[in-house]
């Protein structure tokens, strides 16, 4: 913080300049504390706020650094549950009571840290590449008036630079001189925000002069402005030259990342520098998410643990019983009789069995997998870059965009979505407007329908006729207008032609827009910020007043028709304000000056405030147009209100200095420029309106139907009017007539007579009291319907006025009740905070797993605030895109996002986690088993290296496999059956009933591979006649054991590619040819000599290749059959889908068929039921001819199919399908 009593520094020594006290100007003198000072040319002045930012205009966005990595690195792994569960065991291991060599648990915890850090010190080492190749960048920096290009990490405040054309702004700039006339520039802000729309910026009049090197060593200005903030659309400031105070805008700051367009070269004085910039005071880190599934997993592995301590226990315990009763030859004690009645045998049992607990948990450390985490990352990564990514189905052709999974942390989370969160424009439509409608002066034009109205007739079974377009009718991008009352200078012979002419001057300059191109209609290309701007000014070029040209002062317009038909001349217009829109105002006005001298003040915003500030005498213009908008409304058009008012220049002037001073205030400088407004804004005259139309992107009805099928619950946010977002809601089936629906809106006669009123406080009781008293109502209706049988779904419509009430601690239970009973719930004229406030109240409220999609930067809060943020890459920019966790072109996409992807991803890391409990269980019981024989001892049963081998190597890439490439059902399947994506939601795949499954089968498994192997090697003897020793016997239970487990991957997988095939028989081999080399290699030290040669003796018998056919057929015999059972029995919905679509139909007896009257009904069903969608899928398992399955099938899509007996007993059979939930 730099002010200006702390600079009272002799300049003498220190070269520092005192801040100039005069003001002149608008005598506007600042008074924020905090406001920063910079000295232009003076780099030695600028001391003082060069401290504040010590790395000058260095960035750096890496997450470590050369001291931080090992530690910060450290810290992230050892945050996994996992990670720290192996570091106690590596230091449990290299205390005395370890049975195994350290080795064999430091070495794989440490491969898996080694690869964890590696991957992120090879992320961080990209963005410190890419931070250096921006640091180095060279701009042309004016010393000894000489323009001496310098690497941007040398840029400091104060100093003066120059820009080319399509060259980036280094840091935040003041623009100083251009040279285009006038002092203008266009900027690109696609680096910021993502828009390609191009801003003009203005220099102040006083500084346009120093554009060369030798008049710009002149300059030595002094910036008081505002300190260091990451507001991107707000600047306050004053620029002080020769003791003249000059305001400063947002139109005077370049920021950095943004670059020059369409100007040769620029200067400008830089602000801020490096992090102090508001683009990188801006660039944090989106909020970290977890997906629910790897939360689940955390639970898993502590219920694992938990099973460890208590097989721990119980060995400690056995210990503790056995050295008590058997073993007291083992010398501990003196006398027997001394040994049993003293204290020292009190004590030494209980230090038996502690010791042993501990020698127990590390030798069943491997129950939980240390490669799970990695293996899921590396699933997840390929996933997303290989599958999601390069998914044709969701690549967009017209604009060449692909979809794009920004993270891989949530793949899975894509198949548990059970409420999704959706923008309206641009996100369910195209944000492609056309001007379709207008009203003038009370009277409607415009012909033709839209497409929200020919859902309207289609709802309610009325048919359209389509309107003939009159000869000549003019279409273009961003114009649909068919009329020829007022094309083509018809609107001369309209009763109010005067009026029709100020509403088309009021389109051609009333906006920000900028011409760019020849200035001829057929090849000017109009750059707006918005594409409703560019549709009006293209509306009005095409009734005549052609908008060609802009200057910062001057707007120039060609008009035709205006004196008489035919006649065109051009008028250039003075712009002398522009009172910009924002969301507070809802509006945006412009004052002009007319060549003849008239001052006319022209206005467009929203209908709510352009009516509230009308002259009086205009009830029945104001009452006819409010009834063309309740029209244009429900036809899904977005309405706009202008007005213009005729100004006294004396009146102006006085409003005009209230203005400046205003725009030269450094605090509150947005609210004292709107207090300003309101003073001139008032008593206007109505023009009209203007309807545009935003087309539905294609398949949006198709994708919200399927959604909802599949169990998915679609709430639209939205800021437009309740009537065009119901009339949306319904051309996009998200409503429809046999719902419901609850309407709570701010609009009822109790809250209007409070408003008129006027008294704040009542108005806030009033709308509190009559939300309350809806909700309630609704809700006890809601509930009435639920407890009907076959009752309508139920849809909630609730404005933003009532839903802040409603948002409310009080009153948010309530809410959340009702919206959860309710199958679509739409919110009007809801703020960006309360997308976020209702997303967060179903997330945490109702723990349901939600999604939230937009397109525009209004909806990076609710995108943040949802388990899974979509990002819709649109018109509206980037930023939704940037701060989402995947990115779509099109709302049709999250078909396959969700269907495909996400069921796909959500199968497969259950799986996953699955058959690693699975097979990490199945080996440590082996070993527990063992204890039982030993007396608890602590004796191992496998050598270190075959367990410490057994879950990196042998076992290791047949899950990866698994978790790629396994498929239920095809993509095509899971689109037309979107009811199988229930059972995620359900989380039908990682219930404690199906971990209770696996554990079971661990358990069987592991008593098969254990027993059959101990109990025949009794008898057993090798090729010379001896007994088979330990080795022997636990090197066959682990050959067993490490082909029955690779075996399992390929029982419960529903699609075999030839990844499984190699991988499962690779890692067999793998552990064969290990067994080869490690038991062949005798070395001085005492390594492995316990297994020395035990492969060889083994592999000279026919026991082994007895045993090793044997024993893994039985250990797999029960899975085998309790799969046929359940497929048989208890199938989940992906089975009975999986028998259907068994084998092709046959087409060639469709083709003989005819239908027709003749056709009795019994024919008509068997034809009906042959027709059912079949694909050609190959799947493992059990394919019964159950002939249930089409009755199942027949009736999903209301064809009536009689159940046979048999399956009438299959059904019976079945677990219970769950049933919609009863609400309270």
């Amino acid at each position: 913080m730099v002010r200006p009593g702390e600079l009272s520094v002799d300049s003498s020594t220190n070269h520092l300049r005192t801040p100039s006290r005069t003001v002149t100007l608008g005598r506007i003198q600042p008074q924020a504390p905090t406001y920063r000072t910079v000295y232009c040319n003076d780099r030695d002045s600028n001391y003082l706020v060069r401290l504040k930012c010590l790395h000058g205009n260095s960035i750096s966005t890496t997450k470590y650094n050369v001291f931080t990595f090992l530690p910060k690195g450290l810290f992230e792994q050892f945050r996994r549950i996992a990670n720290i569960y192996f570091l106690g065991i590596s230091c449990l291991s290299m205390t005395p009571i370890s049975p195994v060599n350290p080795i064999t648990n430091v070495a794989p915890l440490s491969m898996v840290l080694l690869v964890s850090l590696i991957k992120e010190a090879f992320e961080d080492w990209k963005r410190f590449q890419n931070d250096m190749s921006i640091n180095n960048s060279t701009v042309e920096v004016l010393q000894d008036q000489l323009w001496v290009p310098i690497p941007w990490r040398k840029l400091q405040v104060g100093d003066i630079i120059k820009i080319k054309k399509d060259g980036f702004f280094p840091a935040d700039l003041l623009f100083l001189s251009s040279i285009n006339p006038d002092g203008i520039c266009y900027v690109e802000t696609a680096n910021l925000d993502g828009e390609t729309n191009l801003k003009i910026r203005k220099a102040l009049e006083r500084t346009w002069d120093y554009l060369t090197p030798e008049k710009a060593s002149e300059f030595n200005g002094e910036i008081q402005c505002e300190q260091p903030n990451n507001s991107l659309y707000t600047f306050t400031g004053n620029l002080i030259v020769e003791k003249q105070t000059l305001p400063l805008s947002p139109d005077q700051l370049l920021l950095r990342g943004c670059s020059l367009r369409n100007t040769e070269y620029i200067v400008g004085a830089v602000i801020f520098t490096g992090h102090e910039t508001k683009v990188m005071m801006n660039a944090m880190n989106a909020p970290s998410k977890r997906s629910t599934l790897e939360k689940k997993l955390d639970k898993l592995i502590i219920t694992i643990f938990c099973a460890l301590v208590i097989m721990c226990l119980i060995g400690a315990i056995g210990c503790a019983i056995v050295t008590d009763r058997d073993h007291f030859y083992l010398g501990l004690h003196k006398k027997d009789c001394e040994y049993r009645n003293g204290l020292t045998y009190y004590l030494l049992v209980p230090q038996i069995a502690f010791f042993t607990f501990f020698t127990l948990v590390i030798l069943f450390s491997t129950i939980i997998p240390i490669s799970l985490y990695v293996s899921i990352e590396m699933i997840k990564f390929i996933q997303s870059t290989q599958f999601i990514n390069r998914d044709l189905h969701m690549y967009h052709v017209e604009t060449n965009t692909p979809a794009s999974a920004r993270t891989s942390n949530l793949n899975e989370e894509l198949g548990q979505v059970e409420y999704i969160f959706s923008d309206k424009t641009g996100t369910h439509t195209r944000n492609l407007m056309e001007f379709f409608k207008c009203s003038i002066g009370g009277i409607s034009y415009g012909c033709g329908i839209t497409e929200i109205e020919r859902g309207i007739a289609q709802r309610d079974g009325l048919k359209i006729h389509e309107e003939q377009r009159s000869t000549g009718a003019i279409r273009e991008k961003g114009f649909n207008f068919d009329d020829p009352r007022l094309m083509r200078g018809g609107w001369r012979n309209e009763p109010n032609p005067n009026l029709c002419k100020e509403f088309f001057r009021c389109l051609a300059i009333c906006h920000t827009v900028l011409p760019e191109g020849d200035e001829s209609p057929e090849k000017i290309v109009y750059q707006a910020a918005s594409p409703d701007e560019a549709a009006l000014v293209t509306a009005a070029k095409n009734f005549g007043f052609f908008f060609y040209r802009r200057t910062p002062t001057m707007v120039s317009v060609r008009e035709s028709h205006t004196e008489q038909m035919g006649k065109i001349q051009d008028v250039s217009y003075e712009i002398l304000n522009v009172l910009e829109f924002n969301s507070t105002r809802k509006r945006q006005s412009v004052v002009c000056r007319y060549p003849d001298g008239r001052l006319v003040l022209y206005c467009k915003g929203a209908d709510t405030v352009i009516f509230e500030r009308l002259a009086s005498g205009m009830d029945d213009v104001r009452k006819v147009t409010g009834e063309h908008l309740e029209h244009f409304g429900s036809s899904g058009l977005r309405t706009l209100c202008l007005a213009y008012k005729d100004l006294n220049p004396e009146a102006y002037d006085s409003w005009n200095e209230r203005f400046i001073e205003a725009k030269s205030a450094l605090r509150d400088r947005e609210k004292k420029l709107d207090e300003v407004a309101e003073l001139i804004e008032k008593d206007l005259i109505l023009i009209g309106s203007t309807a545009i139309e935003d087309k539905l992107q294609e398949g949006v009805p198709t994708c919200i139907e399927t959604l909802s099928r599949a169990g998915v619950k679609i709430w639209v946010l939205t800021g437009d009017k309740m009537e065009t977002a119901i009339n949306i809601a319904y051309a996009c089936n998200l409503i429809n007539n046999e719902m419901k629906q609850f309407i709570i809106s701010s609009e009822t006669n109790a809250i209007k007579e409070a408003e008129e009123r006027g008294n704040q406080v009542e108005i806030e009781r009033v709308i509190k009291e009559e939300v309350k008293k809806e909700l309630k109502k609704s809700l006890e209706e809601a509930q009435q319907y639920l407890r009907t049988v076959g009752g309508p779904k139920l849809a909630l419509v609730i404005d933003g006025k009532c839903l802040m009430y409603a948002l409310d601690p009080a009153l948010r239970i309530t809410l959340l009740s009702l919206s959860l009973n309710c199958t679509s719930v739409v919110c009007c004229r809801v703020s960006p905070l309360q997308k976020a406030q209702v997303t967060s109240l179903v997330r945490k409220g109702a723990k349901k797993i939600t999604l939230s999609i937009g397109d525009g930067a209004n909806d990076v809060s609710m995108i943040q605030a949802a388990h899974v943020g979509v990002g819709i890459s649109g018109m509206e920019g980037m930023q939704a895109v940037m701060a989402s966790d995947f990115a779509i072109a099109q709302f049709r996409f999250l078909t396959d996002l969700l269907l495909v992807h996400g069921r796909w991803s959500y199968l497969r890391i259950c799986k996953v986690v699955m058959y690693f409990f699975y097979k990490n269980l199945t080996f440590t019981l082996t070993q527990f088993w063992f204890t039982f024989r030993t007396g608890f001892s602590g004796q191992r049963f496998y050598d270190d290296w075959f367990q410490s081998l057994y879950n990196v190597f042998f076992t290791a890439l047949p899950v990866i496999v698994l978790g790629l490439f396994e498929k239920d059902v095809s993509a095509s399947l899971s689109k037309r059956y979107p009811e199988l994506y229930r059972e995620g939601i359900r989380n039908s795949f990682f219930k404690w009933r199906v971990v209770a499954v696996w554990a079971s089968s661990a358990v069987y498994q592991s008593l098969v591979c254990y027993l059959f192997v101990t109990a025949s090697a009794f008898d057993g003897k090798n090729s010379s006649g001896k007994t088979f020793g330990l080795w022997d016997v636990s090197t066959m239970v682990f050959t067993c054991l490490v082909i029955a487990v690779n075996l399992r991957i390929l029982l419960m997988s529903n699609s075999i590619t030839r990844w499984h095939h190699i991988t499962v028989g690779g890692s067999i081999l793998a552990w064969l040819v290990f067994a080869f080399v490690y038991c062949g290699i005798m070395t001085p030290r005492d390594r492995n000599e316990n297994v020395y040669f035990v492969i060889y003796v083994l592999m000279s018998t026919f026991y082994f290749y007895f045993t090793l056919l044997l024993v893994p057929v039985v250990a797999l015999l029960a899975d085998f059959i309790y799969q046929g059972v359940e497929r048989w029995f208890l199938p989940y919905d992906y089975q009975i889908v999986q028998e259907i679509h068994r084998h092709e139909p046959d087409s060639s007896n469709a083709d003989q068929l005819e239908i027709a009257n003749e056709l009795t009904p019994e024919e008509a069903r068997s034809y009906a039921i042959s027709q059912l969608p079949r694909e050609i899928s190959k799947h493992t398992g059990f394919a019964f001819d159950s002939p249930g399955y089409e009755s199942f099938f027949a009736s999903q899509l209301g064809i009536y199919a009689p159940q046979k007996a048999w399956d009438v007993a299959r059904r019976a059979s079945m677990r219970s399908r769950p049933k919609a939930p009863k609400k309270n």
